[in-house]
């Protein structure tokens, strides 16, 4: 395992501003796996990267496309964004998408991807959103809830990288 890293996040526009300092970690080729249950804020998370990548589109989440690549505006990569949650299949499926043709050149972030793209690359950034507080969606006011942001960077890609910025995002 190369790093891994906690920090709680408490708000939704703390959860953007953390995206945008995990954008400037990554670069072309990266494969980025966010987990969490239904509206923990990985879309969230997302958009932040989106900005910080300096990518073109409003991120939003993919479930009805699957998968949508928001170009680089400025010279970095293309950030592809995957919806897996409806994808059974795992990596089979995945293939359909033709990611491994996007993912050389782009950031690739799959949401619901747990179990379905780690083949795609044993370089990966592994992401877990909870609720710190326990308790599912639907419960109230709860999108205000602090989350856990579990970061955990696998493969050499990610041995030796500093993810201690992220914490003051």
């Amino acid at each position: 395992m190369g790093t891994q890293m906690t920090v709680t996040v408490e708000t939704p526009e703390r959860m953007n501003r953390f995206g945008r300092a995990l954008a400037g970690l990554l670069r072309p080729g990266d494969l980025v796996l966010l987990s969490g249950e239904l509206g923990a804020g990985k879309t969230t998370l997302t958009r932040g990267l989106g900005v910080g990548l300096d990518v073109r589109g409003a991120v939003t989440s993919p479930t009805f496309v699957i998968a949508r690549v928001h170009p680089p505006l400025s010279g970095g990569p293309a950030l592809v964004h995957v919806d897996a949650y409806r994808l059974g299949g795992g990596l089979d499926e995945m293939e359909d998408l033709d990611l491994d043709v996007s993912l050389p050149e782009s950031v690739v972030v799959v949401e619901w991807g747990e179990g379905k793209v780690e083949q795609l690359s044993e370089d990966r950034l592994e992401i877990r959103i909870e609720r710190a507080l326990g308790g599912a969606a639907g419960e109230g006011e709860d999108d205000l809830d602090p989350r856990q942001v579990t970061v955990s960077g696998l493969g050499a890609r990610w041995d030796g990288v500093d993810l201690t910025g992220l914490s003051e995002a």
